[in-house]
């Protein structure tokens, strides 16, 4: 009985620490195989790099568009007709573009996917070898 209560009381502290924002439902995600063939719909969404210039240089999927994360919200209007369409965002961990899909719900932005992994598992997972 002890134990069960001390784990009860871990859980709300854990629940309370990390705050209400941690607890929302996850974002999509598309995995990097699946990619290609969802960027080359009719329609379809943007694909969003929000990591550095100097990251984007060193390697991106093909077809990404560069805008860092903090300049995001400066440059919501450039990426304005993808509104509706979407936008799948990724960064090298995931991160940053959890918080650029944030800044772009909060933005009214709709059908927000992240691409799974992120530029660690694409360069893994779709670089030629």
């Amino acid at each position: 009985m002890r134990r069960r209560h001390a784990l009860q009381l871990v859980l709300v502290a854990t629940i309370v620490a990390i705050g209400p924002a941690a607890m929302a439902e996850a974002p999509a995600a598309v995995q990097p195989a699946d990619l290609a063939a969802l960027l080359g719909t009719d329609n379809g969404p943007l694909l969003l790099d929000v990591r550095s210039a100097e990251e984007f240089a060193s390697g991106h999927v093909p077809g990404a568009l560069l805008i860092p994360v903090q300049e995001l919200p400066g440059r919501l209007e450039q990426i304005a007709g993808y509104k509706e369409r979407g936008v799948v965002a990724y960064c090298e961990r995931g991160g940053r573009a959890r918080r650029a899909l944030e800044i772009l719900e909060a933005a009214g932005f709709t059908n927000l996917t992240l691409l799974d992994g992120s530029m660690q598992r694409y360069r893994s997972e779709m670089a030629p070898e």
